[in-house]
C-alpha cells in the first residue's frame, strides 16, 4: 500500500526506447541538399556532403580526415579505409564518382594541401573542422532543404547510406560492415529496425 505524500517508483515512457535518433535523409533530401550546394558552388560542403553520406564515419573522424586517406598522386581514389578513432578499429568504404568529383573541386578551388586536412577550418587557430561546427553546417543544409532541422543531425549523415541499403536489399550483413560495428544487433539499433520490417521481410519470403 502507497504512503500518502510518499513519491512512487514509474517506468519512464521512453524505456527501451533510442532517444535523440536522428532520422536518416531520403533519396529526394539528399538531391535537395547537393543541388542547392553545387548552385552555389559550395565546394567545400558538398564535399562534405557526399563523402559523409559515402563513407558513414562518425564526425570525429570525418572532420579530421587527411587529403592523403582519399587522394594519391593527384587522383582521387574510388575507395579508401580510415582508423576509428572511437573503435581503433578500421572502417572501409566507397567513394562513388560523384563524390570523387566533388572531392577534386574542392582540392582544386580551395586552400587544401596535399599535407594537410581535407575540410580545412575557416577559423583561424583551428587546422580542422571541428564536430561543433560541422553539427552546424549539417543544420544548415537541412534547413535549406525545407526539412525540420530538429529531426537531423550529424549523424544522419552517417546513418543514410546504410538506411538506403537497407531499404533497397534488407541486407542487414552489409549495414554491419559499411559502418563498421563488430554486433549484428548494433545495425538492428542503429536503423531503429521495427517489427513492420520484419514482418515486410516474411512477406517477401517463400519458403
Amino acid at each position: 500500500m502507497a504512503i500518502l505524500g510518499t513519491p512512487q517508483p514509474h517506468e519512464p515512457c521512453n524505456k527501451g526506447k533510442l532517444i535523440g535518433q536522428k532520422a536518416p535523409l531520403k533519396l529526394e533530401d539528399i538531391w535537395a541538399i547537393r543541388i542547392r550546394l553545387q548552385l552555389g558552388r559550395k565546394f567545400r560542403d558538398l564535399a562534405l556532403c557526399n563523402l559523409a553520406i559515402d563513407s558513414a564515419l562518425r564526425a570525429c573522424d570525418l572532420v579530421k580526415l587527411p587529403v592523403s586517406d582519399v587522394a594519391h598522386g593527384g587522383q582521387i581514389a574510388s575507395r579508401a579505409t580510415v582508423m576509428q578513432q572511437k573503435t581503433s578499429r578500421p572502417v572501409h568504404f566507397e567513394i562513388t564518382q560523384l563524390t570523387q568529383e566533388a572531392v577534386q573541386a574542392l582540392i582544386t578551388y580551395a586552400d587544401v594541401t596535399s599535407s594537410g586536412f581535407l575540410f580545412t577550418s575557416r577559423i583561424l587557430d583551428s587546422p580542422h573542422l571541428s564536430t561543433r561546427q560541422y553539427a552546424r553546417i549539417v543544420h544548415r543544409w537541412v534547413e535549406e532543404a525545407w526539412l525540420e532541422s530538429g529531426s537531423y543531425g550529424p549523424h544522419t549523415m552517417r546513418r543514410t547510406k546504410a538506411s538506403l541499403i537497407y531499404r533497397r536489399t534488407r541486407n542487414l550483413r552489409a549495414v554491419q560492415l559499411l559502418p563498421g560495428h563488430t554486433k549484428l544487433e548494433s545495425p538492428v539499433r542503429y536503423l531503429g529496425i521495427e517489427v513492420a520490417d520484419a514482418l515486410d521481410i516474411a512477406e517477401q519470403t517463400d519458403v
